[in-house]
């Protein structure tokens, strides 16, 4: 039960940072002062999978900025008495931006960050199938590394969700 809980809350955030009025739409906001740090993401670019960069770039190819959506953690605490799972689920959004040169690198990765988290603000409440977003995300960032298109940054943000289901 639980990897289809895992599975189930994967797909609803994946809808929500892929929707109309997900990363997309924000970047365009975010982006209006510098036209040169607007670069939207392409549905493909946003995947379900825990993949590390160097086996995905050799895999499936990869177009950046990329975002990978993934369960980290799933918690069932049995909060509610008569409930199979009453619990939380810890996501992940990896997003991962790759270019020639170091300058502006952090700006780039920063500004698709930001979309994510006002993506996330936005989408606080109910998101259906007994699952509850009530707010709250951490975000780390990695170290400019090789790797893509000559260097590579990474950017984690992690949140809770709460699932309630029989």
């Amino acid at each position: 039960m639980t990897s289809k809980i895992g599975s189930a809350v994967t797909a609803k955030t994946v809808q929500r940072i892929a929707g109309t009025s997900g990363v997309n739409g924000a970047l365009a906001g975010l982006a209006e002062s510098d036209r040169a740090l607007a670069g939207l993401m392409d549905p493909g670019q946003i995947r379900a999978q825990n993949v590390g960069a160097e086996l995905a770039e050799r895999a499936v190819g990869v177009k950046y900025p990329a975002a990978n959506v993934y369960c980290e953690k799933i918690v069932n605490p049995l909060r509610e008495k008569f409930r199979s799972f009453s619990g939380q689920v810890q996501m992940a959004i990896e997003i991962r931006h790759s270019q020639d040169r170091l300058e502006g690198m952090q700006d780039r990765l920063e500004l698709y960050v930001d979309a994510t988290m006002q993506t996330l603000d936005q989408s606080r409440g109910d998101w259906g199938d007994g699952m509850f977003y009530g707010g709250g995300y951490e975000v780390a960032y990695g170290p400019v590394k090789q790797g893509g298109r000559n260097f590579m940054q990474v950017a984690k943000v992690t949140f809770e969700i709460g699932v309630s289901k029989n």
